[in-house]
């Protein structure tokens, strides 16, 4: 780092340089913020960042990001908890509620079944989803992994696990780019992908 900065400053550098998306430049400008604005101001973005890592854990029934042991979306008795909609990542459950159409509960696996990345089944959460559905009255199984080779193969795996419980399964419709992500597609999109799901044969 630059001999014009003291230590302290430079890590500040150095640590905002980390995050996604944070260039040289742009992590120099939230440093010097941070050195100028007050004291409570600091201190309140330090105690932000100390309470998601303190505070934010998974919940028991769909690993969703959650503050209370079960999260809000599976205590929430106007949900039909009959029907479980399987995502990838926490950020795609976010991404699909702003779509206002969904009813559903969800279930979080953790990522994709990927053996070169050496991410496998067992590596995820299902054998929980499984679980669910077994002890559950589960009347439809929603797959909304991502729309590319690795969310198909998931979603295809899994699909493999439920049919012979007699569940039923849906994805979500083909409005979803082939090689696209959840996280980024438009609300319109995925109230169409929603809406139009289909069931897997």
């Amino acid at each position: 780092m630059s001999d014009i900065y003291t230590e302290t400053l430079n890590k500040l550098i150095e640590e905002f340089a980390k995050l996604p998306g944070i260039g040289p430049k742009t992590a120099e400008r939230l440093a010097f913020h941070i050195l100028n604005v007050d004291s409570a101001s600091a201190m309140a973005l330090a105690q932000a960042i100390n309470d998601v890592k303190t505070k934010i854990h998974s919940c028991k029934i769909c690993y969703n990001f959650s503050e209370e042991t079960v999260c809000n979306i599976c205590s929430d008795s106007r949900r039909d908890q009959s029907i479980i909609c399987v995502v990838e990542h926490p950020r795609d459950i976010i991404s699909l509620e702003k779509t206002g159409s969904c009813k559903w509960v969800y279930h979080v696996l953790g990522g994709h079944i990927a053996p070169l990345e050496e991410i496998e089944p067992s590596d995820l959460t299902i054998d929980q989803l499984i679980e669910r559905v077994r002890k559950d009255s589960i009347s439809e199984i929603v797959m909304a992994t991502n729309p590319n080779i690795a969310g198909d193969g998931t979603a295809l795996y899994i699909s493999s696990l439920l049919r012979p419980m007699g569940v039923k399964i849906t994805r979500l419709a083909r409005g979803l780019p082939s090689g696209s992500t959840i996280e980024y597609s438009s609300d319109k999109i995925l109230t169409e992908a929603i809406l139009g799901r289909q069931q897997i044969e």
